[in-house]
């Protein structure tokens, strides 16, 4: 077997099961939790690892198998665990326009301007410091991942002030984290300024969009 066929094999199982629909039209990979979808996109890496090492000399096709049963094994325990902590994330945060999503490889908390800032402020309001200190004791229950902190702002006032206020902002953020016992070796606090709008800017409810913290934590892998 291989280098290119065992990558086939992989995408293949890949393809084919994200094609397979319920008579509803859902893909029975969307049907799937996050711990069968870390299972099987582990089982499809260790698959092409395994068949590429060749840890027998002589047969890629059983080193493909062995690679895939490991892969699976991981890849269920890593989204078993992401599906844990969101829950956890989502019992602990109390304002309800905080978004917490599942994305399978990492999760994002999104915490809109409204709630964090007063306009053209980088101090974090009392009331959300409560829900990000929860963050932060969430974060410390679940201590293998690294987070990114990333401010982001809408179009009006010049670019150089939204970078500036969006790198205050995550930092901001970032501070009240290790304030609440979060090794800062884990945190990055990134500003992305205007750059990466979720809404359009030509609405006031789009820059309200915008406007925003995202806090992505994605595990160690």
């Amino acid at each position: 077997m291989n280098l290119k066929f065992t990558a086939i094999l992989g995408a293949t199982a890949l393809t084919a099961l994200g094609a397979c629909t319920d008579p509803n039209g859902t893909t029975a990979f969307g049907n799937m939790n996050r711990t069968q979808q870390g299972a099987l996109a582990g089982a499809a890496i260790g698959a092409v690892l395994g068949g590429t090492r060749d840890d027998d000399k002589n047969d890629q096709g059983k080193d493909a198998v062995k690679g895939a049963i490991l892969g699976a094994a991981a890849g269920a325990v890593a989204g078993n665990i992401l599906d844990r902590q969101a829950a956890a994330l989502e019992q602990a945060v109390q304002n309800p326009n905080v978004q917490i999503v599942n994305h399978g490889s990492y999760l994002q908390v999104v915490l809109p301007e409204g709630i964090l800032f007063a306009t053209d402020s980088a101090a974090v309001s009392g009331i959300a410091q409560n829900d990000l200190y929860a963050v932060a004791r969430n974060l410390n229950e679940y201590p293998n991942s690294r987070v990114e902190v990333v401010g982001h702002t809408d179009n009006t006032g010049s670019a150089a002030y939204n970078q500036d206020l969006s790198q205050r902002r995550a930092q901001s953020v970032a501070g009240i984290l290790t304030a609440g016992g979060v090794s800062a070796g884990r945190i990055v606090a990134v500003g992305r300024g205007e750059d990466q709008p979720v809404a359009s800017n030509a609405s006031e409810q789009g820059r309200a969009q915008n406007r925003r913290v995202e806090i992505l934590i994605r595990p160690n892998g």
